[in-house]
């Protein structure tokens, strides 16, 4: 079973789930022992399937960290926090982390795009 843990424990997930921004990015970072990698890779291989199907969902990258390192990180973009919460909360959804290994912890977080003069837009 996933264990899930506030990447900012100031404004954790559940609080972010009450906003309204539009468009999101999840940043999801996970961790787990190196042993249960497949199943990791597995278990966020079907979510990421069925979240594919849902009304909102743009697009998915996971990443490894190098070096040896056992964590990956998930960047996901959503039209809007509505949709992403309406996913997220979906019973199939939390009902599927069970699927995950015991080691495995994710972080997930929400954020928007931040325009800098001269360097990226928003």
């Amino acid at each position: 079973m996933l264990s899930i843990r506030p990447l900012d424990p100031i404004v954790p997930i559940t609080q972010q789930l009450q906003c309204s921004e539009a468009p999101v990015v999840l940043i999801n970072l996970f961790t787990v022992d190196a042993d249960d990698i497949p199943d990791l890779l597995c278990a966020w291989e079907l979510d990421a399937n069925w979240m594919k199907q849902r009304a909102g969902f743009i697009s998915t990258q996971l990443h490894q960290a190098i070096g040896g390192s056992n964590m990956f990180l998930n960047y996901a973009v959503w039209e809007s926090v509505e949709r992403f919460r309406d996913a997220f909360n979906h019973p199939e959804f939390t009902n599927a982390l069970a699927r995950y290994p015991s080691s495995a912890l994710a972080m997930p977080h929400l954020f928007t795009k931040v325009a800098v003069s001269n360097i990226c837009t928003a």
